[in-house]
């Protein structure tokens, strides 16, 4: 019995309102690939415990990059994993932005410490000497003192080019950026990298403000808008992204 129930457990699908029926493209692209799923509300999440969850992050969102600081501020569901997508209006599929994961500033190094190795990206450390980047306009000083303690080195970046200039010369292990930059958000920074052989699947960690002005969420839905498709993904496409986060 306690099997069926796991099997049960679903991926939810949040920043949509209900009655809109703007998640309804994406739902069946999660059902036709064998996932249990349903529209969910923040304010059922520590009961609903779902297995993920997808986030409209679209300026056309229910406060998506709100939500997201919720879920990842919070001890009781900031483990759950959220892959962000843009949904337009009328709820076509035009970006998917599949980054490793969140953590929410002042990092924890102790969370931190834990999640990387759920990731199983610490053991390596302990054998090779590895470099981490950092990303972030003020250089994130603490982070960076908490991931050389882990065994790294870490090599720093100020803005989005400048990160993909070092990228190109010193492969990274891992990257950690701050959601916006002065040149890029860090959604174009992944996008950026993905087209460098060399960085293509290096992982990166999105850095959040504990708190967002209505007009920072507003520009940084705004900033991702520009990377997504003219034409919806098609749902072998976004299928393929769940594929490879699993």
């Amino acid at each position: 019995m306690a099997e069926n129930t796991e099997l049960r457990r679903e991926l939810w699908i949040l920043g949509i309102k209900p009655g809109e029926g703007r998640e309804d493209l994406l739902s069946s692209y999660l059902e036709s690939g064998g996932y249990v799923c349903r529209l969910g509300q923040y304010e059922n999440l520590e009961s609903g415990r779902p297995l993920g969850i997808v986030l409209d992050i679209s300026p056309f969102s229910e406060d998506g990059w709100g939500i997201l600081l919720k879920i990842k501020s919070s001890p009781k569901t900031c483990n759950i994993p959220v892959l962000p997508v843009f949904l337009s209006i009328n709820g076509k599929i035009g970006g998917v932005f599949p980054v490793a994961g969140f953590f929410t500033l002042p990092v924890d190094e102790e969370y931190l410490q834990d999640r990387l190795a759920v990731y199983g990206l610490t053991e390596e450390a302990e054998t090779w000497d590895l470099q981490s980047m950092v990303v972030s306009r003020n250089g994130e000083e603490k982070l960076s003192k908490a991931i050389e303690r882990l065994g790294f080195d870490v090599i720093k970046g100020y803005t989005g080019k400048e990160a993909l200039a070092l990228a190109s010369i010193h492969p990274v292990y891992m990257i950690f950026c701050t959601q916006m930059l002065p040149d890029m958000s860090a959604f174009e920074l992944q996008e950026r990298l993905r087209l460098d052989p060399y960085s293509s699947n290096t992982p990166l960690f999105v850095l959040l403000k504990d708190s967002m002005k209505d007009g920072e969420r507003l520009a940084l839905s705004r900033d991702v808008a520009h990377l997504v498709r003219k034409k919806q993904l098609t749902c072998e496409e976004f299928l393929g992204y769940l594929r490879r986060k699993e």
